[in-house]
């Protein structure tokens, strides 16, 4: 049965009427949320994506009102005309708890089965039902609010953007393979055959010729593509906020972006960001956090004990000092109540990220720990003292190589925190980790990588170390950092031909090589080019943290699943036969192994 609507036109959306309403006459449609009969009195909850309201239906209504009430279920698509009235018993939970509709017509506009999962916020369904069901999920109030607060972040950054003076321009979809860490989706071409275009894993060369164009402050929301393994904040498809800037220096961009980030959260959150925030170098932010992205929402700093080691006979910290390593610990205020069990499961933690064990201590007039046979009790007094650890406090150790030591601790830190209850999802953080290294080490490769990408540009007072040092080369690369999670990251680029041909030789690229991969950049680079610099912001992950989500699936309106498969869709599926033999493609079976290599992802 489904009835027409030619004639009525809907006047409000369910969830903005007020007491103020009352009397009034309105038209409203929306999906019946709940119907409920009461032997005369029919109550019915009408939903849209504004909110609820009650609509009500009484023994004084016509008999095919009534009628088409008893036949009503949930998630029928229904249009009603009434008049607002003060409800006799109000329901605070409901924002329009105050008031009700007397039903004056009713219209079924088309009826539905039943659904496969309740639509509702606490919702129990599993993630693949809803997934497969995503058009029936997207209705729950909570991804309606995630979608409209999204919205809400595009357009104040476009807002935004525009003024300061910046160009909205859309840069290509179909681009050529550029080698930038992860797999690229590729396209193949039916006019040349044998040749692909690649989905673009970031904007970031194109973005780098509009300022060589002279158009000085891009940005765009732009969609970006990525064929690696995928976990809570990782999609095959995602959006950035992307700009780039010329004639600036680092303060420049991180002043724009910092003023763009209070902005959301006071126009999205009505939370006022003190700025400018705080800046941590990158060394700083490992030493004390254990992370270039730290959660600064709670304390428990890594402090280094190397010098305190150095005075007991403990072949493990011995050693570890002698190849070149450190030996740091975490104070866990109140741990001594741990039991052994969880602080096994601590160190298992540490073991996750290459740490060999964890070593601990409980500095109580009678101490427990696991190495107690190789310390005085002058040593663990000395250890307290240089810890700042109490009676009732657990001391966790590691002692490794720099990168170790950092992992496993940063990692136990947070668990710590969260074992502790100390980390609140109201409560919001924000930092800049700045000066990152140029160049990391992969044992892999057997060869220092970009740690960023190769148009990242040196600091000027490591460039004279360039080829004699560079593990020790810091860049012109900053990221900005809320509650623990990478918001977004950039960098000055390099604008000069030259260095770049020496970042380029640096990282293993012969001039032959370079031409191939980026000679339409570096043949630009002749024409005279402004320095600049720019930055990317997640878009999936700043809705992510700004609305509590555990996953981006939960603020995308289709996401794909962990093997980049739409549940809903049943893609990637087959396709004909004679679509491959246009294309000139034969399917043939073939194995990879994932390298999950970030090292020259785009900003």
């Amino acid at each position: 049965m489904s009835e027409s609507i030619l004639d009525m036109k809907r006047t409000d959306m369910c969830g903005t009427l007020r007491e103020g309403d009352v009397g009034k006459e309105v038209t409203l449609m929306g999906w019946c949320h709940k119907a409920r009969d009461l032997g005369g009195l029919t109550f019915i909850t009408l939903r849209d994506r504004s909110g609820e309201i009650q609509l009500v239906i009484t023994p004084d209504s016509s008999e095919q009102i009534r009628s088409k009430a008893s036949k009503i279920r949930s998630e029928f698509v229904l249009a009603v005309k009434g008049k607002v009235a003060l409800r006799s018993a109000p329901n605070d939970k409901m924002p329009t708890g105050k008031i009700e509709i007397n039903v004056e017509d009713l219209r079924i506009i088309s009826e539905s089965e039943t659904p496969p999962f309740y639509i509702e916020d606490e919702d129990t369904a599993n993630e693949s039902l809803r997934l497969k069901y995503r058009y029936l999920d997207l209705r729950r109030p909570v991804m309606q609010n995630n979608m409209i607060l999204r919205h809400k972040i595009a357009k104040s950054a476009r807002d935004y953007f525009d003024e300061k003076g910046f160009l909205e321009i859309e840069t290509p979809m179909l681009g050529k393979s550029t080698p930038e860490g992860a797999r690229d989706y590729l396209v193949p071409s039916r006019v040349k055959q044998g040749s692909f275009f690649a989905l673009p894993q970031s904007p970031q060369l194109y973005k780098q010729l509009l300022m060589l164009a002279g158009y000085d402050r891009y940005m765009q929301i732009a969609r970006c593509f990525r064929d690696e393994d995928l976990r809570a904040d990782r999609q095959p498809e995602f959006t950035q906020m992307d700009l780039e800037m010329s004639f600036v220096d680092c303060d420049d961009v991180m002043e724009v972006t910092e003023g763009f980030v209070a902005r959301v959260f006071k126009e999205v959150l009505d939370i006022d960001v003190e700025l400018p925030l705080k800046r941590i170098p990158w060394i700083e932010a490992m030493n004390r956090y254990g992370s270039d992205k730290p959660d600064l929402r709670f304390g428990m700093e890594l402090q280094d004990i190397s010098e305190w080691a150095k005075t007991i006979d403990f072949v493990v910290f011995k050693d570890a000092i002698a190849q070149g390593g450190l030996v740091k610990a975490v104070v866990i205020p109140g741990g001594a109540s741990f039991s052994r069990k969880e602080i096994d499961a601590l160190g298992e933690v540490c073991k996750t990220y290459k740490a060999k064990g964890m070593a601990w201590v409980v500095p109580a007039q009678t101490a427990r720990g696991s190495f107690l046979k190789f310390l005085k009790p002058e040593d663990i007094s000395a250890l307290a003292s240089t810890v700042g650890a109490g009676a009732d406090d657990l001391i966790c150790i590691v002692a490794d190589k720099f990168k170790v030591v950092h992992d496993s601790l940063g990692q136990l830190r947070i668990a710590a925190a969260q074992k502790l209850d100390l980390i609140k999802k109201d409560d919001f953080k924000l930092c800049w980790v700045t000066e990152f290294p140029m160049f990391e080490w992969s044992d892999e490769e057997g060869r220092f990588m970009a740690m960023h990408h190769p148009f990242t540009c040196p600091m000027d007072e490591d460039l004279d170390h360039l080829e004699s040092d560079q593990g020790n080369v810091r860049s012109k690369a900053y990221d900005i950092v809320l509650n623990g999670c990478e918001l977004g990251g950039g960098s000055i680029r390099i604008h000069d031909r030259d260095l770049q041909m020496r970042i380029f030789k640096l990282l293993g690229f012969s001039e032959q090589s370079a031409q191939e991969q980026f000679g339409f950049l570096l043949d630009a680079f002749k024409y005279g080019v402004p320095p600049h610099g720019g930055l990317a912001i997640g878009l999936d992950r700043f809705v992510m943290l700004l609305t509590g989500a555990n996953s981006i699936r939960e603020v995308i309106a289709f996401p794909k699943v962990q093997n980049s498969s739409d549940l809903m869709t049943d893609a990637p599926a087959p396709v004909a036969e004679a679509q491959l033999e246009e294309l000139g493609i034969k399917h043939v079976e073939a194995s990879y192994e994932d390298d999950d290599n970030d090292n020259l992802v785009m900003d």
